[in-house]
């Protein structure tokens, strides 16, 4: 037997034993899975108070998701997303988010791009999904997920009026901080996988030619974030302003902005474009949805919705561990914050209500920094996107920064 008929049927046999290990790996999952939900269903008290209370908080919770984020948040993001995906020139986010872009106009973009964007953990996903996927650096695609929920202007404002100037600067100052050192440690961790990537994507890269002029695009992508923009609409605390007229009006406006982008689409777009356009959304809302509302759910059954004490966790119990400034306070109230749900804006009054139950000023920074960067559900869909491995070192990450900025704000503003 020669050399080449040697390696053929040794490679042939590798090839068939490797696939027998995923075969078995996957029926090993699905019975996992099948178990898990056997235990669940014979072992799970069901009778029993709390738990009742914390399924329904589950539910209160996913249903107060659907009613205020899916329309004016989640639907408005995902044809944002699936417009990035198709008509973003790989060319434009290879120059400002590819792993050769110039690191100081990379993260610049990136770290600060939140301020314009009012959405939260979960919002933000399609849209760093899609410039992911579309050639963005692992670097500057995270510091675009941590920055987009974490600094919007509205937060940052509401912080400093409610809970103080102070806290609210410290918020503001510490997200972008951390979205740059975040997304910097992150693409010094996986710098191979960056550059195995960027090797691949550019062996596949084409650019072709927009029809559109670039003035086109930028109208395009504009209308539909201030769509987005004015759907999530706060009331505004002025009853007299001129935000409380736009306020009043915000639905009418809304609809006029959707019949000026369809006119467009028609006008600028061709019918396959269109379609790309649709079917690219609904791929993403296919992807992230079901991840989102089990995760959603997951939330409310531990912890409760905003201000209830039905969740399977009672919030007097987070109160008593994250008084003071110890290290052990900063780091729950760090991961607490990670992992709880909190939708736009709603940490704010949250943490009113725990600070005054006795919450440090670190823990309190420390959960600001946390906990509207990430949730459970947020971390069920960025591993489907980036894999196990980056996730758990983005949310350790994050955990530690913030656990530290908290330690050290609290000594400074105790």
């Amino acid at each position: 037997m020669n050399n080449v008929a040697r390696y053929y049927i040794y490679g042939n046999t590798h090839i068939s034993i490797w696939r027998g290990m995923v075969l078995v790996g996957k029926e090993i999952r699905a019975f996992a899975v099948l178990l898990g939900v056997f235990l669940t269903a014979y072992l799970t008290p069901f009778d029993s108070g709390a738990i009742q209370g914390a399924i329904m908080e589950g539910f209160f919770l996913l249903q107060y998701y659907a009613r205020e984020h899916v329309i004016t948040c989640l639907i408005p993001a995902f044809f944002i997303a699936g417009g990035i995906a198709n008509f973003v020139s790989k060319g434009a986010v290879v120059k400002y988010f590819g792993p050769q872009a110039k690191k100081w106009l990379s993260y610049s973009v990136s770290a600060t791009s939140g301020m314009f964007l009012a959405v939260c953990s979960c919002t933000i996903l399609p849209l760093f999904s899609s410039i992911y996927k579309r050639g963005a650096g692992i670097g500057p695609a995270i510091a675009f997920l941590y920055s987009g929920p974490a600094i919007n202007v509205l937060a940052v404002v509401l912080t400093a009026r409610i809970l103080g100037f102070q806290l609210g600067i410290a918020r503001m100052i510490g997200a972008i901080v951390f979205a740059v050192v975040i997304g910097l440690l992150m693409a010094l961790i996986f710098r191979k996988d960056a550059r195995e990537t960027n090797g691949e994507f550019e062996k596949r890269w084409e650019e072709t030619q927009s029809p559109r002029t670039a003035a086109q695009n930028i109208v395009y992508f504009l209308l539909m974030v201030l769509i987005l923009l004015t759907a999530t609409m706060k009331e505004p605390g002025n009853p007299d302003g001129l935000l409380m007229g736009l306020y009043t009006v915000r639905w009418g406006v809304v609809a006029a902005q959707i019949g000026l982008l369809i006119f467009l689409v028609l006008r600028w777009f061709e019918r396959q474009e269109q379609k790309d356009w649709l079917e690219c959304t609904w791929g993403f809302a296919k992807q992230i949805f079901p991840l989102l509302f089990a995760g959603v759910f997951v939330a409310g059954f531990l912890m409760g919705r905003p201000g209830s004490e039905a969740g399977l966790i009672p919030g007097h119990i987070v109160e008593t561990l994250v008084g003071g400034n110890s290290l052990r306070a900063n780091l729950v109230a760090s991961v607490v914050g990670a992992f709880m749900y909190f939708a736009t804006l709603t940490e704010v009054p949250i943490l009113q209500g725990l600070i005054g139950s006795g919450m440090g000023n670190g823990p309190a920074l420390s959960l600001l920094l946390a906990g509207p960067a990430l949730s459970l559900p947020n971390m069920l869909v960025i591993r489907s996107v980036i894999g196990t491995k980056k996730t758990a070192v983005f949310v350790l990450l994050v955990v530690i920064m913030a656990t530290i900025s908290g330690l050290i704000y609290g000594t400074l503003v105790p």
